[in-house]
């Protein structure tokens, strides 16, 4: 097989980079086929304009930005398929059938199901000096192309100029969100029952708890900074919304040093407004103890 490497560099906002093996998050073919859909965005200052791929379902699902470097020569063996289009402008969705066997792309990482969006090539550039050898990069769009559109895109590159050339495919992958089961446990002389609530990696804890309902902030909580009583707003000095973790405190974002010295003697307390559930795009559960100081 013509060797292929994956040239990935993720990382999930607040989540930040992921710890776990990603296409744990995968969806099953048949699901992904009822799943994409596109959306036209219209430009402002802080996002471009054009018709993007989505997921029908973007509560639970989401869509993954993937790169792959494949050897070009011998072609790629994508086998690809049009699920939306025949439109006269050649807007569409393409998607990958099959990964042929023993092809160029097959243990590239590509996925059937994955759609195309980017092609880049990059090839040493004509010079009539030696020294300084530069390269020529072509970059062709492929997202929400129909099927002929698609193949014209592929067709418009360059002719391979070495059999060592590689092309940059840039895909666009459904994944499920990963979830966080978290069970909320009050104070005993509250005789309030025992809650679970579902979150995904990347929620804020505290703002996911208050949107929630849950009753979060600790009228007893001394603040760290003046020594008086009050919310700080998550600044994370007020100590309000502390909270005990008595299971899957992994599941938490590392405290930072502000936090730690605050809860020195309490190693099991953390603060849920500096708190991000499902760190590293991990999911689990979770059982916390809400106002700590009253139990």
């Amino acid at each position: 097989l013509a060797s292929t490497a994956e040239s990935q560099s993720l990382s999930y906002a607040a989540a930040g980079s992921p710890t776990v093996d990603m296409n744990r998050y995968n969806l099953p073919l048949s699901n992904i086929l009822e799943e994409w859909t596109a959306v036209i965005q219209a430009e402002t200052s802080m996002q471009e304009g054009g018709i993007f791929l989505k997921s029908k379902n973007d509560k639970d699902l989401f869509v993954d930005t993937l790169r792959y470097n494949i050897k070009r020569d011998g072609g790629l063996g994508l086998v690809l398929t049009e699920i939306a289009g025949g439109r006269e402008d050649g807007v569409g969705i393409t998607i990958i059938e099959e990964i042929l066997p023993g092809s160029n792309a097959e243990a590239s990482g590509i996925l059937p199901g994955d759609s195309i969006v980017a092609l880049t090539v990059f090839q040493p550039k004509e010079s009539s000096s030696s020294v300084n050898v530069q390269e020529e990069r072509t970059d062709v769009s492929t997202e929400c192309r129909g099927y002929d559109s698609t193949i014209d895109a592929l067709l418009s590159l360059p002719e391979v100029s070495s059999p060592s050339e590689e092309i940059t495919i840039t895909i666009k992958r459904i994944r499920r969100q990963p979830k966080v089961n978290v069970k909320l446990q009050y104070p005993p002389y509250t005789d309030e029952p025992d809650v679970t609530i579902e979150l995904f990696a990347g929620e804020n804890l505290r703002r996911a708890m208050l949107t929630r309902g849950v009753k979060l902030n600790d009228g007893l909580s001394r603040r760290f900074d003046s020594g008086g009583t009050g919310d700080c707003g998550a600044e994370g000095t007020c100590a309000t919304c502390a909270i005990a973790v008595t299971k899957g405190a992994d599941l938490l974002s590392p405290p930072k040093i502000q936090e730690q010295q605050i809860f020195k003697d309490k190693p099991r307390w953390r603060m849920a407004c500096k708190a991000v559930v499902g760190h590293g795009m991990t999911e689990g559960e979770m059982t916390i103890q809400v106002n700590p100081k009253q139990w």
